[in-house]
């Protein structure tokens, strides 16, 4: 059996018969770079080898086939390597040993056997278009190196993605465990709480902050025993008996030099920051014996004047043993009072009547006043805004407020469980810590209702510790995206069993109103059900 030529076998050479017998299995037409790496072999060759094989055609041997000396078009091959549809006259399932296995900007490689070729890609000029030439088309990959290449060696390497779902099957599980992990980090991390300033043998009763110096902080117990504590050392560092009964209220003078305290024995004192001296006994500079209880106190920002609560609100005097003036709105007691600290001659208070009484020092007046559903228990100013203030109310809410608007609250903080006994703003303005009588501490923004952080703890004493740290610009992007996969997968921190337990409960229950409330709208006349929202729901008057 006489073999055909290479050059009449295969389409995929663009090889001319040479004038003189075939001694090779490969002649190209012309010399080009690829024919120069050729390594021409003889059958003589292949059979001192033992290898020898005769090369089989690209297409079968059929009596239905086409002639021997008829090429089959060039598109034909590259379609049937490349898994592309097939001819009628070549179907896929009659591949022959010897086809194309790859191709690299018009070259192909040629296997047959355990041997490769490489051959350039040129369609066949002689092809006739009965016969279905076609010209080919090839792809070449085009990439810019500014996309992937740094500019300087401290750049970070420039990871391409392809945001493709069917290339990225297990994104989505993917992102989780990542949503998971910055949740847990979050809470490593975190560490809430610093340490516990025990030594009072009565419960704590209220707090105060020195102004000058971050480490030092005074907290007034129920058995009339004062303590001042260094944060820094976590230790006691002086102990007063202040007052017989009950520390209702502390506060420091604006220069720290001295604080005052108030107490169940009627009686306002004023104390040194310092302690006594050697051989000294512990006293206090100035006594003020009043008529009433007081409940609260608080000092002046600027000035040698502090305002006391109690059956009224008084202005003193450091050098006086009478007020200077005395204001007062309604016949119950008040609970807190606090003072402006960007307005200096403004100061708020809040009554157990539910009223929330704002005044002004210089014309010695009340201003206005708003009347809440429930009581609120103690406000404090913003000071970084003049006129807003915040608001912890029986309810489980807090309310912040404009005192130019007092008809609607700016925000509600929904997220206590129980009563809300106290309130106090970062030196930023931005945040607030609130404690309620559920057992935990929340950090609220302020243009936020609910609280982004939740420590929880059995006893009331709680130290809050504000810090800011500059952050570079990939931090801050992976902050950002650990922040964005919490919220789209709603990890969040585990609540104790009996605050979660609660939060279940009163969702109920508001879900249960919101849906009576929405009952009583459909069945009624329109018009005749008022729609209030949610700010107003609680503000029953503003009288001024």
């Amino acid at each position: 059996m006489q073999w055909l030529p290479p050059w009449r076998r295969s389409p995929l050479l663009s090889a001319s018969p040479p004038p003189g017998p075939a001694k090779g299995f490969l002649r190209p037409r012309r010399v080009s770079e690829a024919a120069r790496l050729y390594h021409y072999v003889t059958p003589a060759e292949s059979a001192m080898e033992g290898r020898w094989q005769p090369r089989p055609s690209l297409r079968p041997a059929s009596p239905t086939n086409a002639p021997a000396h008829r090429q089959p078009p060039l598109a034909n091959v590259c379609r049937q390597n490349y898994g592309a549809p097939q001819d009628p006259v070549e179907p896929a399932g009659l591949r022959s040993a010897g086809h194309v296995t790859g191709s690299s900007l018009g070259k192909a490689e040629v296997a047959c056997g355990s041997r490769r070729r490489w051959a350039e890609l040129v369609p066949e000029s002689s092809w006739s278009p009965a016969v279905g030439a076609s010209k080919m088309k090839v792809k070449m990959l085009s990439r810019n190196p500014d996309n992937y290449v740094r500019e300087t060696k401290l750049d970070l390497q420039r990871v391409p993605r392809n945001y493709d779902p069917t290339l990225h099957p297990f994104e989505v599980p993917r992102e989780y465990v990542r949503a998971l992990n910055a949740t847990k980090l979050e809470r490593v991390f975190a560490k809430p709480f610093l340490a516990s300033l025990d030594g009072h043998r009565d419960g704590v009763n209220c707090l105060a902050k020195h102004p000058k110096n971050l480490a030092t902080i005074l907290s007034g117990a129920c058995d009339g025993e004062v303590r001042i504590w260094n944060l820094t050392q976590r230790n006691c560092i002086r102990t007063i008996q202040a007052h017989e009964g009950f520390v209702r209220g502390i506060c420091t003078r604006f220069c720290g030099t001295s604080f005052f305290t108030v107490g169940d024995d009627k009686t306002v004192k004023q104390w040194k920051m310092d302690g006594p001296g050697y051989g000294e006994e512990e006293e206090p500079l100035h006594t003020i014996l009043g008529k009433t209880v007081y409940t609260g106190i608080d000092h002046h920002w600027k000035e040698a004047v502090f305002a006391t609560c109690g059956q009224q609100v008084d202005i003193w005097d450091e050098q006086r043993t009478n007020p200077i003036c005395s204001m007062t709105w309604g016949f119950d007691s008040i609970s807190s009072v606090k003072f402006n600290p960007v307005e200096t001659f403004l100061l708020g208070s809040c009554a157990s009547d539910r009223n929330i009484v704002l005044y002004d020092m210089r014309q010695a007046t009340p201003l206005k006043k708003v009347i809440l559903d429930m009581r609120t228990n103690t406000i404090c100013w913003n000071p970084m805004e003049a006129f807003i203030f915040t608001a912890a109310n029986e309810d489980y809410n807090l309310y912040t407020f404009d005192m130019r608007a007092l008809d609607t609250p700016v925000m509600v903080h929904m997220d206590h469980v129980s009563a809300v006994l106290d309130v106090d703003y970062s030196p930023t303005g931005k945040e607030f810590v609130s404690a309620s009588f559920d057992k935990s501490i929340r950090i609220f923004p302020v243009d936020k209702s609910r609280s982004r952080y939740v420590p929880t703890s059995k006893p009331f004493i709680f130290l809050v510790s504000i810090y800011t740290s500059i952050l570079t610009s990939r931090r801050k992007a992976a902050k950002d995206y650990n922040q964005k996969l919490k919220e789209k997968f709603h990890s969040h921190r585990h609540l104790p069993k009996s605050i979660y337990s609660q939060i279940q409960e009163q969702r109920i229950m508001k879900e249960a109103r919101r849906r009576k409330e929405v009952n009583r709208i459909k069945h009624s006349k329109p018009g005749s059900v008022p729609i209030v929202s949610e700010k107003k729901k609680h503000i029953v008057a503003v009288v001024k």
